[in-house]
């Protein structure tokens, strides 16, 4: 029974402690916020994405159906046929050539890790997708590959071909770093470094602040009480002592 009382007379003293300290707990997370958002702001490197659109079209649509109806399985052809030009975007032939047609300082693996397609909700459009420093950049690099694919994919392939739906343009976004998410870390992280280190003094702490204490930390007989002369004439320094025991030796 006394190993539960000294647990719950822990786990209120730590509440009141992160209560009666409240105020350190805020300022840390706004320091800490504020630290989160100077970071990404001012020490890492923004990132932009330039996105382009291009269209699957394969030529036996139009071959034996002269109401120029498309069946489900040629949609699905085409929709395969997306993925395999995602594959031939990102070979060494396709961008060596928009590398040289460029005039990039980039290696092909360099702008192999830039570049990233897939297929749009499952339709036969995809997407060109670059990611740069540079916002200008990043869409000469896009638009340079959509000039570039349709020669590339129409030596390939047989009966097939890519055309653009849409051409990048300039983004005025960028994508990373996040300055929300580094701001919210921030917070929690200085709310809960100024919480646990609250949590630890308190836990620490053993001094003795009321004869309640004594009794119930240690079960021993209370005799006699010191009475503290300071909080009993109601001086403006009553607030400042909160124990009660060795204030008499300190006032001889």
């Amino acid at each position: 029974m006394k190993n539960s009382q000294y647990y719950e007379l822990n786990v209120f003293l730590i509440l009141k402690a992160l209560r009666r300290r409240a105020w350190a707990i805020i300022l840390a997370a706004l320091i800490f916020g504020g630290a989160g958002y100077a970071f990404s702001e001012y020490m890492i490197t923004p990132v932009y994405e330039a996105e382009a659109l291009m269209y699957v079209s394969n030529r036996s649509y139009y071959g034996g159906d002269a109401s120029g109806s498309i069946s489900s399985s040629e949609l699905t052809a085409a929709q395969s046929l997306a993925d395999t030009y995602a594959i031939i975007l990102k070979t060494r032939s396709t961008l060596n050539q928009v590398i040289e047609n460029e005039n990039l300082d980039y290696t092909y693996e360099q702008l192999k890790d830039m570049v990233s397609s897939a297929a749009v909700n499952g339709t036969e459009i995809f997407n060109v997708k670059v990611t740069s420093n540079d916002p200008q950049e990043a869409e000469r690099i896009a638009n340079g590959i959509v000039k570039v694919l349709p020669g590339m994919v129409s030596d390939i392939t047989d009966g097939s071909s890519v055309k653009v739906v849409d051409y990048a343009i300039v983004p005025s976004e960028r994508v990373s770093p996040g300055t929300l998410k580094y701001l919210v870390i921030g917070f929690m992280l200085g709310a809960l470094s100024a919480s646990a280190l609250i949590t630890v003094r308190a836990m620490l702490d053993t001094v003795v602040r009321d004869e309640g204490c004594i009794i119930r930390e240690y079960e021993f007989p209370l005799l006699a009480v010191i009475p503290d002369h300071f909080k009993s004439i109601g001086t403006r320094n009553n607030r400042k002592c909160g124990c009660s025991y060795g204030k008499a030796e300190e006032d001889k």
